[in-house]
């Protein structure tokens, strides 16, 4: 653990993409109404019901035609998030880029799915029609890193570019990896958190594991019954520490484990989960008081939120305030972290602590301080946020003015 607390960066800009709509007013809106977007799937059939935190296909935008072969899902909700005007993260990149050079602003961007929708497709037309479409760009499509070479691309920046695949940790772990990219003075400016969109591969994969709910999830429910898929895109950029930036938000700290519990499921008693939230609030030269709200990880399913649970009693006892708000977008997977980084930042900047939607009656094994709906009007200064991954990768980040 660190021995002193690190230096915070600022998070000048961030924007989403998620069930909710296209930008950050559609997301904050979502978080205060407390009202799921969780609906049937469209872009997939299934035989049985399931619930999806899906994008409508119209608030994707078009790849433009000089970089069609990037053309994928998981490039066009990124799109849709970079180009969002009330967001206004292309336009504070690009002033980053004038500012440092563009060698000095870096993309980590997180995953779990990438572009394995495209791929599907692919195969399907390969099984029709004897081949695949010429279109089919495997690397610049499916794999990990093609929407992070997308957004490069489309951006115009140079510096270091790379992804992170750490299931539903993906995009926290970018966060942390920007933060030290910027501390180690290899980049200045690093865009990042993660992109993750919808395909029948996931779906499938974790229903195999009893994991999917035939209905919108419901966290921490004592008749919680397991995930709803979502997709999402949920950026921000941080940038070295200036005077100008003294009234934004900031990056405080980053804690990570890996407590390689099991391949999939949580250690029972959370261990990782602990290690990586001390570790945050010790980079953060904070404790576990100093933290107004917790944005948990849980997702629906049995052993995940009693884990959490477990672990969020061991480090704050009974009094923080948490929630979880996946019953809003669905679980992102490698979007998450990125997505849920805004929600705390929102609950900074707007003063609330969000409900946890879908929630009907609390496990009664569970004695944390729950939130069921969202309280407003009251003070938030110090946020984290929660991230947990297959194969026991834990990532916690911690968010709050410096003022």
């Amino acid at each position: 653990m660190s021995s002193a607390p690190i230096t915070p960066l600022p998070v000048t800009a961030t924007a989403s993409a998620t069930a909710c709509g296209v930008g950050n007013r559609q997301l904050l809106d979502a978080l205060l109404s407390g009202e799921s977007r969780l609906k049937p799937s469209k872009l997939f059939t299934s035989d049985r019901p399931v619930y999806c935190g899906e994008i409508g296909n119209e608030l994707l935008p078009a790849i433009p035609t000089e970089l069609q072969r990037f053309d994928s899902r998981n490039a066009r909700i990124a799109l849709a998030a970079l180009d969002c005007e009330t967001d206004g993260l292309r336009a504070a990149i690009d002033t980053a880029s004038r500012r440092y050079g563009a060698s000095r602003v870096g993309i980590v961007l997180g995953t779990s799915t990438s572009g394995i929708y495209e791929t599907e497709n692919a195969y399907i037309a390969l099984a029709q029609n004897g081949r695949l479409p010429e279109s089919y760009d495997f690397f610049h499509q499916h794999a990990w890193v093609a929407t992070a070479h997308y957004l490069r691309a489309e951006i115009g920046i140079t510096g270091p570019c790379y992804a992170v695949s750490t299931a539903c940790s993906s995009s926290s772990k970018t966060i942390a990896s920007a933060q030290r990219l910027i501390l180690s003075g290899v980049c200045d400016a690093v865009l990042t958190g993660g992109v993750d969109s919808l395909c029948r591969m996931t779906l499938h994969g974790f229903r195999s594991l009893g994991l999917v709910s035939e209905r919108p999830c419901m966290p921490l429910d004592q008749n919680r019954s397991g995930i709803s898929l979502g997709e999402a895109a949920g950026l921000l950029l941080l940038e070295r520490t200036q005077t100008e930036f003294a009234d934004c938000p900031h990056l405080l700290g980053c804690g990570e484990s890996s407590d390689a519990h099991h391949m999939t499921a949580p250690h029972p008693e959370g261990r990782g989960a602990v290690l990586a939230m001390n570790h945050a609030l010790s980079q953060a030269g904070l404790s576990a008081s100093d933290i107004d709200y917790v944005n948990l990880h849980v997702t629906g399913t049995l052993k995940n939120d009693e884990a959490e649970m477990c672990a969020t009693e061991s480090v704050f006892g009974n009094a923080t305030a948490c929630s979880g708000t996946k019953g809003l977008t669905g679980h992102t997977l490698g979007a998450a972290g990125g997505v849920e980084a805004i929600v705390a930042l929102l609950a900074l900047q707007h003063g609330f602590k969000p409900g946890t939607c879908g929630l009907r009656e609390l496990d009664p094994s569970f004695s944390n301080n729950v939130l069921y709906e969202p309280q407003t009007g009251v003070p938030v200064n110090k946020v984290m946020s929660n991230n947990f991954g297959f194969g026991g990768n834990n990532t916690t980040l911690i968010f709050g003015g410096l003022r």
